[in-house]
């Protein structure tokens, strides 16, 4: 197992340098000249932005301070959303790049024969004047339109427009649309999440939810991922925000963090702010389990928000159930839906809580009449919304499973890069609605 795991590895690095290395060639080697301090700059910005990222992506980095893995995640981080849009952009611009190389030949061609046009009658006329003076093999040189010599390169070290090969012009070309538009998408999608999260009503009809529970309002949110790059000040916008829509209740669907109690208490002290007529609810997600489950249970206690660990209570009109995450099964602490749903009384209408949408399968036999759930990000960076399809029966919103409503939020932070692109995020306010009402 081991070794299968350090072969994965391999690949996985080798793969990520291969595409450094494609990165390097497009974007320093055929755009600089060889031995320039414009491809020596370019070279340290990849291998560093490399070194960067892997050293992001890490699970741990132990004996370093908090504020060390900040310093590291936020350039490494921030390389690797740079880095895929980089590669995205570069990939249409091989595309275009023979089309425009093409263009430029045909362009070239044409002029070569305009000119060679205009001067026939003037190389004529002179050659007709040296013979006439007794010349009779004239020196080309002699003769109108002979080639100039090139200018030089200027002061700093690039070619003029002039002395470029059609390669390298190209090239320069490719290269500095697409990094326009990396970095303009990249800027962008961090804007999104430092931004904060917006609000998004939904109103869900429940066929059981009696007319007393009308309108109850359930504010959920998801994947704060609280941790070296998303912080105290994040956590507070997003405490004001939900406080802001005074909801009967407040559901934290799990990916609260993405580190220990110790390091992250000051970041969740503003969840001790929240405030809802029916009170907190949290449930586990897979990043709790990361960084030590049992201790943040007991934190968001101490917060003021109540746990349902495989746990139910009764609400106004309905169920309110919710189950642990499955990355828990390591632990054995994974989902128990016969603890959490197996003894209630199925003519009530049933909410549950649970971080990853693949459990719905699980929520459909129990009689769950409606699943709130997260983990996704919506994709969080196009086009990850292709690869989240794949592991997720949804990625985002509303869907009807049989009988079962499934509800998934694209969450509030993120995990990895802090970009957004395709899957803004939000907080949401389902409003029960009683068919009967």
């Amino acid at each position: 197992m081991i070794i299968v795991q350090i072969l994965v590895l391999v690949v996985l690095v080798g793969v990520f340098g291969a595409l450094h290395w494609y990165l390097w060639r497009r974007l320093v080697r055929d755009t600089t000249a060889e031995g320039s301090a414009w491809r020596r700059a370019g070279t340290v910005v990849v291998v560093a932005g490399a070194v960067l990222g892997l050293a992001a992506v890490r699970d741990d980095m132990p004996g370093l301070p908090f504020a060390w893995e900040s310093a590291v995640d936020w350039p490494g981080f921030m390389w690797l959303a740079l880095f895929l849009y980089l590669l995205l952009a570069l990939a249409v611009g091989e595309a275009v790049r023979p089309v425009l190389l093409r263009w430029l030949v045909r362009r070239d061609a044409r002029l070569a024969d305009a000119m060679a046009a205009a001067s026939a009658p003037k190389t004529v006329a002179r050659q007709s004047e040296l013979v006439s003076a007794g010349v009779s093999h004239p020196d080309p040189a002699q003769l109108p339109n002979a080639a100039a010599t090139e200018p030089e390169a200027g002061p700093s070290g690039l070619a003029s427009p002039a002395l470029l090969s059609r390669r390298r012009f190209v090239s320069r070309v490719v290269g500095g649309a697409a990094g326009v538009v990396a970095l303009g998408t990249t800027g962008y999608g961090t804007y999104n999440v430092l931004a904060g999260p917006q609000i998004k009503r939904l109103t869900i009809p429940l066929a059981k939810l009696p007319r007393t529970a009308h309108g109850f309002r359930i504010a959920v949110v998801s994947d704060l991922h609280l941790g070296p790059i998303l912080g105290r000040d994040f956590s507070q916008r997003v405490v004001d925000t939900i406080n802001s829509t005074q909801p009967d209740l407040i559901a934290v669907v799990g990916d609260l963090v993405d580190g220990s109690v110790t390091d992250l208490a000051s970041a969740v002290e503003p969840l001790a702010d929240l405030r809802a007529r029916h009170g907190s609810y949290f449930v586990t997600g897979n990043h709790e389990y990361v960084s030590g489950a049992a201790q943040w249970v007991e934190k968001v206690r101490e917060l003021g928000l109540r746990p349902l660990e495989n746990a139910r209570t009764e609400l106004p009109g309905f169920d309110l159930a919710g189950v642990n995450d499955v990355t828990g099964e390591r632990e054995d602490h994974g989902p128990d839906f016969a603890r959490a749903l197996g003894d209630r009384d199925r003519s009530r209408t049933a909410v549950l809580l649970a971080h990853q949408p693949v459990v719905i399968d699980d929520a459909m036999s129990y009689g769950v009449d409606l699943q709130l759930s997260g983990h996704t990000h919506g994709g969080q960076m196009w086009p990850g919304q292709l690869l989240a399809g794949l592991a997720n029966p949804t990625v985002a919103g509303l869907e009807r499973y049989g009988d079962t409503q499934l509800y998934v939020t694209r969450g509030v932070g993120t995990w990895g890069p802090p970009v957004r692109v395709g899957a803004p995020s939000d907080i949401t306010i389902v409003e029960l609605a009683s068919t009967q009402a």
